[in-house]
């Protein structure tokens, strides 16, 4: 058995892709697995390769993806590469083994067990990413730049962002997801871009020394007076606001 380890990153992944590719069409795509570094634990008779990230070999994969199955599949394979699941490799290796064989019906085919698991891992990415673009705060730092930070279980900053981008586009603003020390950096009026932060950066940002411009206690009070007492609902709110998407939320600081 191969296994080939490569970088928790779409680039990664999907470079990981083609070197397993070429592999399995020699030895059996049944034969080769896909681990991504630091997130597994080495089995006895695998043969490991450390797979480096290769622009021009991830922009093949994608575009054999788009080609050969669909718009909609190469979207879902990006979502499922954004999953924290730590699986997530090695099932868009198996769902393009089933996909570049039944190309464009693929999506219907959710019995099959490579498709499904990307279909679940996929649906669970999109609905952080939504329920995100609800919960993201921003604060106004000193220079005026709005800040917002994240702890997602996935790595949704890049299907969150193009929703500001467009929201606020006339901003200077930040999100940052401390999670993965990874930020969405936006100029008024430019396309965003990723920035990789360092400790130090960072704790520059998460001081809370912010703008004190009146609207976060407003909202705070708004938050604490809006609600009916006698038909409040833990339960309920639990359900609709998960308590581990509220450590940056304002009104719950």
């Amino acid at each position: 058995m191969k296994g080939f380890l490569c970088e928790d990153t779409i680039e990664g992944i999907f470079t990981g892709i083609y070197d397993a590719w070429a592999s399995g069409m020699e030895t059996g795509h049944e034969n080769v697995r896909l681990f991504l570094i630091r997130q597994y634990e080495p089995e006895l008779f695998f043969e490991y390769e450390e797979v480096f990230p290769d622009a021009d070999k991830a922009e093949k994969v994608a575009r054999a993806i788009r080609k050969k199955i669909s718009g909609e599949a190469f979207r879902r394979v990006y979502r499922t590469a954004m999953s924290s699941q730590p699986d997530r490799a090695d099932a868009i290796y198996r769902f393009l083994m089933e996909g570049f064989r039944y190309k464009e019906d693929t999506l219907r085919m959710l019995q099959l067990p490579a498709v499904g698991r990307v279909f679940e891992l996929a649906r669970k990415v999109a609905n952080e990413a939504h329920l995100f673009l609800e919960f993201i705060r921003f604060e106004q730092l000193k220079n005026g730049v709005l800040f917002a930070a994240i702890a997602p279980k996935s790595n949704v900053l890049t299907l969150v962002a193009p929703h500001f981008e467009d929201r606020f586009s006339g901003e200077n603003w930040i999100i940052y997801d401390e999670t993965r020390a990874l930020a969405a950096v936006h100029e008024a009026l430019k396309p965003y871009v990723l920035a990789r932060l360092t400790e130090e950066q960072a704790g520059i940002f998460l001081d809370r020394n912010k703008e004190n411009d009146g609207y976060t206690d407003l909202w705070k009070v708004f938050f604490n007076t809006i609600g009916i007492e006698d038909r409040k609902n833990y339960r309920c709110q639990r359900t609709m606001m998960p308590l581990w998407y509220r450590k940056h939320m304002t009104e719950f600081l």
